[in-house]
């Protein structure tokens, strides 16, 4: 599976793994565009419709950790070529599904592409020099911000102009894409020291804490936060992770080495990582006030391409402060970018409350926030590799990338809960108030400020991520260029 081109081309090899966190992000937002029509048509009922989301949710959540790991031990190219075949299959499941338990498939295969934007960052070390390093991370750290903007209005133009079924076909055809593009593009990555065992037992404790807290905070609207089936999920939770972390500190070779990631400044990253909290909650409520019909009151009346249109900016925004803030991050450290990254997504969501009114003015909540998300996910990756040795950066990536994870399912959960609850009907339909929209926002300005909080306790160390050097490289095979 190695065949790599003999030298490192950095422009290329940036190029390449930028897109391929694009793509994997995608993913995330391609059925949004469907989910009022998935009921239809996959003939089952809104609440099993959730599944195609939700599967997605968290088979990326049990795969990343995993696949980080196994990048460590087997080599990030590796992997990210593995992570493209379910990929491929699971955009092909989907696209030829006509029920619902194909698509849920489908969609939980497409789930594991999104462990390849934790790997892509991990190998940016491995293959780059330092002085390239805090731009480059920077850029594959906000493809996931990226990736999700720009999904929503493509989705929407072929969803509007096509069958459902191209989307899906255009996924796999992406997906192989990248596949030729990593073959030919990205040299393999080194594995750093002997050769360690994998450790299935903490894989299958950390999946099930996991899937069990991820489930319980998705589904508890629906099934009631009171409910047997919530609240054992939730003891689950606590049991499962427990008996893990019990496990992980007394295993030679653990899934997740608990001692690195328990120092102060990989421990404090990753509870700033509660910032992935208020990336979504803004993309949760811009959309539906862009879309509500004027006569609310308060409701943009917008077409699901258009709502779509509208939020492409800050997307392209994300892309345009990364150079910015490696910049910031090469001069003042990456501990300073994550906190105005922070400050300037509590400043967006502030501003809401005067902007709300106008779709111009929502184009300027969320390109305020897509800036501060660009400048907190492209710091944070370089505050974990900076603080973990050479040898456990994709793992440590994946912890942290998988943190922001739960920091959106939270986000979901809890603006779902404040919308339900501030809601009145109109014409025979439950719509959110405005008052309900003005409170989501407000608490994710407040996270966004909790996360500015914690980073100010971080270490005020500005380590730079420590350039290749001389460890054993991945078995290379014949190459075929």
């Amino acid at each position: 599976m190695d065949s790599p081109t003999p030298a490192v081309r950095p422009g290329g090899l940036v190029a390449v793994l930028a897109f391929t966190g694009i793509v994997a992000a995608l993913m995330q937002t391609l059925v949004v565009p469907l989910i009022g029509d998935l009921p239809r048509l996959l003939d089952t009922t809104a609440s099993n419709a959730s599944w195609v989301i939700t599967a997605t949710l968290l088979a990326g959540a049990v795969a990343t950790p995993v696949t980080g790991r196994l990048g460590d031990l087997y080599g990030k190219r590796r992997m990210m070529l593995i992570c493209t075949v379910p990929l491929v299959l699971g955009s092909v499941v989907c696209a030829v599904a006509t029920s619902l338990a194909p698509m849920v498939i489908g969609r939980g295969l497409q789930g594991i592409g999104v462990g390849m934007i934790p790997l892509g960052i991990s190998a940016l070390r491995d293959l780059l020099p330092p002085e390239r390093l805090h731009s480059s991370i920077a850029l594959m750290s906000s493809s996931m911000g990226i990736g999700g903007a720009l999904g929503l209005p493509l989705a929407a133009t072929v969803a509007e102009n096509a069958s459902w079924r191209v989307l899906f076909w255009g996924a796999a055809g992406l997906s192989a894409l990248i596949a030729v593009l990593l073959w030919f593009f990205v040299p393999a990555t080194p594995v750093h020291g002997p050769k360690a065992r994998f450790d299935p037992i903490g894989a299958v404790g950390l999946g099930v804490g996991l899937v069990s807290l991820l489930l319980a905070v998705s589904k508890g609207a629906d099934w009631g936060w009171a409910s047997s089936t919530t609240l054992g999920l939730f003891a689950t939770t606590v049991v499962a992770l427990t008996a893990w972390g019990w496990w992980e500190l007394r295993t030679p070779e653990p899934l997740v080495d608990l001692r690195v990631i328990a120092g102060r400044q990989v421990l404090l990253t990753n509870a700033a990582s509660v910032v992935g909290f208020a990336m979504y909650a803004q993309s949760l409520i811009v959309p539906q006030l862009l879309q509500l019909p004027a006569s609310t009151g308060y409701g943009l009346g917008q077409s699901m391409l258009a709502m779509g249109l509208w939020m492409a900016p800050s997307g392209l925004t994300m892309m345009a402060v990364s150079p910015f803030g490696a910049k910031l991050s090469s001069t003042r450290g990456p501990k300073v970018t994550l906190l105005v990254g922070s400050l300037v997504i509590a400043l967006g969501y502030g501003s809401s409350m005067y902007l709300m009114g106008s779709t111009w003015g929502l184009v300027v909540v969320t390109c305020i926030c897509g800036s501060g998300v660009g400048l907190a996910y492209g710091a944070m990756p370089a505050l974990v590799m900076s603080a973990v040795p050479q040898s456990a950066t994709a793992s440590a990536n994946s912890v942290n990338s998988l943190m922001r994870s739960v920091g959106t399912a939270v986000s979901a959960a809890v603006v779902g809960v404040v919308l339900a609850q501030m809601s009145v009907q109109v014409a025979g339909h439950t719509l959110p108030t405005e008052g309900g929209f003005r409170t989501g926002l407000l608490i994710g300005c407040g996270v966004a400020l909790v996360a500015a909080a914690i980073t100010l306790a971080i270490p005020t160390r500005r380590a730079t991520p420590a350039a290749p050097n001389s460890i054993t490289p991945e078995p290379l095979a014949p190459s075929k260029v």
